[in-house]
């Protein structure tokens, strides 16, 4: 006459003091499927990665020693100024967004081993009294199912977490290819308003003595507003050009991470050379699909909807399967107490859902990152061998305007200060040639500049570490393990 109620879904861990072989099982099942934090939260692929690709250290800040020791070694290469290396390295030590990217990898890891637990069991008792009769019930429910499948659902987890791993790698390269760019845009903007500056002190110049000259009656009003013009215009790119070297050395201040007193950067007037030899990478495609870190990320997860769809198709026609140990003690008073001990088994009966529906997403799920996996390497191919035409392209260019432009410029307005000397020409005519070479020095500063974001461009192409392109990856191996085992 009394009824028994329990929740499904929970954990079961006996069916009374009976049950040994249950607990054997149990026992295998949970040091099977356990796992436990690693000391340094994951960061060791992250450390390695950085060392390896870009041979910087990286560090997690967690603790006041941690925060002390990264802004000690902030603080001494802020002391020089900057290098493109040093740049780098200060952002990977300051930068807060990267450090968020690094807290994130210590969550994944609390999903992982949250993953590796088995579900907790559910205990209930109840007592029901009435009339003198007294009913006491105590059950342990659990899910078989959950604790079947948790070895194979622990290392889907455990992949999930390598990728989260290479995905705090990603953010790493992503912001050192980032401070590589904007570096060399900083000092190419510096070295543009040095120029600029020289410029219009001889702009100013000229249009001063072509006023004078107009006043006198010497020069007509055409010629005059000529040299007006060209230092007028001279004066506005020269405003623009301070404009973005300010924007860009505060960018970099951003991605550096650096704030109050730090912000006092020094940064270097010229661009750096152009090395002697280029680069020389015959087998960039094999190098790019090796080391890209965006396609090993695509790997794992192909290699976890592949366990996931093995794991639903083995449970396809069972997704219930609770059973609960009941201990029940009845006391009558017109009989003697006596005392119950049995099981209850729940399961569903697959009549309308046969998980059909279930391994049919997983299989297109996994056809699909197979199909995106495959795009991905063939537009990496595509992406090395681009990046490394760019590469030979600007540095050919930018060698052309050092080799041949720049020094033909020279002699020309060698020879132009002769002619003039002699008055074979007139001061306008020298100042026209000035104005032409101005134009070259700026080409070449810039065609320098495009070569140097070449190379950080070619870094990239082989490692991984881009801007990137949003997931097109409209279901995770978490939602497909979510509907193969175990929830209900």
């Amino acid at each position: 006459m009394f009824s028994k109620h329990h929740k499904s879904g929970a954990c079961v861990r006996q069916l009374g003091s009976r049950s040994a072989a249950g607990i054997a099982l149990l026992s295998t099942l949970l040091l099977a499927g356990c796992a436990s934090f690693s000391p340094d939260r994951g960061m060791g692929v992250v450390a390695g990665v950085a060392s390896e690709t870009i041979n910087k250290d990286v560090i997690a800040i967690r603790t006041p020693d941690d925060a002390q020791r990264a802004d000690a070694t902030v603080k001494a290469l802020l002391r020089r100024a900057l290098t493109v290396d040093s740049s780098v390295q200060i952002a990977l030590l300051s930068n807060r967004g990267l450090q968020a990217a690094y807290n994130e990898l210590a969550l994944a890891e609390t999903d992982l081993v949250g993953d590796s637990l088995p579900p907790n069991p559910t205990f209930s008792i109840s007592r029901i009294s009435g009339n003198g009769a007294l009913e006491i019930e105590r059950q342990v429910v659990g899910d078989i199912l959950a604790l079947a499948t948790l070895p194979f659902r622990s290392e889907i987890a455990r992949q999930r977490f390598q990728k989260a791993q290479l995905r705090a790698a990603e953010e790493t390269l992503r912001l050192a290819a980032d401070v590589r760019r904007t570096y060399y845009r900083a000092v190419a903007a510096n070295e543009l308003v040095g120029l600029l500056t020289d410029a219009k002190s001889t702009a100013e110049a000229t249009a001063k003595l072509a006023q004078k000259l107009g006043e006198t009656g010497s020069l007509n009003k055409l010629d005059q507003a000529r040299e007006q013009v060209f230092y007028a215009e001279t004066t506005a790119d020269l405003a623009t050009l301070h404009q973005e070297a300010t924007s860009s050395r505060e960018r970099l201040i951003r991605l550096l991470g650096l704030w109050d007193t730090d912000i006092g950067i020094r940064l270097p007037q010229k661009l750096p050379v152009l090395p002697r030899q280029p680069l020389s990478l015959p087998r960039i495609e094999v190098d790019a699909v090796a080391h890209r870190i965006d396609l090993q990320i695509a790997r794992i997860e192909l290699a976890a909807l592949a366990k996931s769809l093995n794991l639903t198709e083995a449970g396809r026609f069972v997704t219930l399967l609770d059973v609960a140990g009941i201990d029940r003690k009845t006391r009558d008073p017109e009989g003697a107490p006596f005392r119950e001990r049995g099981f209850d088994v729940q399961f569903q009966i697959p009549i309308f859902d046969g998980g059909e529906v279930r391994v049919r997403q997983a299989a297109e799920t996994y056809n699909q990152a197979f199909n995106l996996l495959t795009e991905k390497a063939v537009n990496i191919r595509s992406e090395a061998r681009d990046a490394f035409r760019v590469y030979r392209s600007t540095y050919d260019i930018a060698g052309h305007y050092q080799r041949e432009v720049l020094p033909l410029r020279k002699i020309i307005s060698e020879e132009m200060q002769l002619r003039f000397s002699s008055m074979q020409v007139d001061v306008f005519a020298l100042l026209t040639e000035a104005r032409q070479r101005i134009a070259a020095l700026r080409a070449a500063i810039e065609a320098k500049r495009n070569f140097w974001l070449a190379q950080s461009e070619l870094q990239t192409a082989i490692n991984g570490g881009g801007r990137g392109e949003p997931s097109s990856e409209t279901r995770s191996a978490t939602a497909v393990q979510a509907s193969s085992g175990g929830g209900h």
